[in-house]
């Protein structure tokens, strides 16, 4: 027998024998922690679908009570803004269900507003340049917006709020760059090329707000409308649009009437392309920046833009390139656009 005793092994503390079901808890707590990701963030889904509510059903909100409807599609495109944050918060809580969920509203607004992100649209040579400004009647330096849209070298300028002091001053900042001029109330035309025809536009107010001009391009005539419509208001009685209905209506018809080929209307519309009461005066027309610029081009107001309000729209003309300038002074941004006739 050896000098060492045999020992009975000793377990170690703590590692006693394991407990019977042991092993299946922790399987069953594995398949637990597995099937979390679908049986978390039923919240986050449920708020992901009616995200998507109004991107779907957005035309059927009546304007009926303080025309609802024509606001929530004015501001539509920023409904998405709540995509990526409930993204952040799927992916906190490791739920498959929310980010499953999150496909509808995505999808929905990639179909309505995903070909304002498609870069590389338009294209080619353009034969006008034109640019559409409302200057703001409070404007406290028209000197400088002046110098700034001399700046964009555009061959046809359509402002839009111009005061009878403020027009003396952009008549002397443009002379020498654009001899030809139309100025009817409100608004005025500034042209490189001849004007042959020009009138008043009756849009339903006691003053001009919109003008007709038929200008000579090198290329061939193209009609130009210029037109600053009724403002909208946000209020208690909510968003008061009766007044911009009725002049989108008159102006509208005019466009639908007109006998040149070749349309371009600009102006402050006082409101966005997805606002249903526009449809009269849209009908037929292209957006220079939906087909050729890239993004949405919102213009108001100026210091943080939320919506396009300023439009270039066509008919017989092909944009090739559109854009939305800096701030100039004025509480919109100026509207570009390069189209070949």
């Amino acid at each position: 027998m050896s000098d060492r005793q045999t020992l009975p092994n000793r377990r170690k503390p703590g590692t006693g024998r394991r407990k019977p079901g042991a092993g299946s808890s922790r399987v069953a707590s594995r398949r637990q922690r597995k099937g979390g990701k679908w049986r978390r963030g039923w919240f986050i889904a449920v708020l992901a679908l009616l995200v998507a509510l109004p991107l779907l059903f957005h035309r059927r909100i009546p304007n009926s009570f303080g025309n609802l409807g024509s606001l929530v599609d004015t501001f539509l495109p920023w409904v998405g803004v709540a995509i990526p944050v409930l993204a952040i918060a799927a992916i906190v809580r490791r739920s498959a269900t929310a980010g499953v969920a999150l496909l509808v509203p995505t999808l929905i607004w990639g179909m309505m507003f995903g070909n304002a992100l498609v870069p590389g649209k338009g294209g080619g040579a353009y034969d006008v340049r034109v640019l559409s400004h409302n200057v703001d009647a409070a404007n406290k330096d028209p000197e400088q917006t002046a110098k700034d849209l001399l700046a964009a070298d555009a061959d046809i300028v359509a402002l839009e709020e111009i005061t009878s002091a403020d027009l003396k001053v952009y008549k002397a900042a443009f002379a020498k760059t654009y001899p030809h001029v139309v100025a009817r109330g409100t608004v005025a035309l500034w042209s490189k090329f001849p004007v042959e025809e020009s009138e008043s536009v009756d849009v339903g107010f006691a003053w001009t707000r919109a003008l007709r001009a038929e200008v000579a391009t090198p290329e061939g005539k193209v009609a130009v409308y210029v037109a600053h419509l009724a403002s909208v208001r946000v209020g208690t009685s909510g968003f008061t649009s009766d007044q911009r209905n009725n002049t989108i209506k008159q102006l509208g018809q005019q466009i639908a009437q007109e006998k040149v080929a070749g349309v371009i209307v600009m102006g402050d519309f006082n409101g966005t392309a997805n606002d249903r009461s526009l449809a009269p005066l849209t009908y037929g027309l292209r957006s220079a920046q939906g087909a050729a610029g890239f993004g949405f081009g919102f213009t108001w107001p100026a210091n943080f833009p939320m919506a396009r309000i300023d439009h270039i729209l066509v008919r017989g003309v092909t944009p090739t390139k559109a854009w939305v300038m800096d701030s100039t002074g004025s509480d919109h941004r100026p509207v570009v656009a390069e189209l070949r006739i």
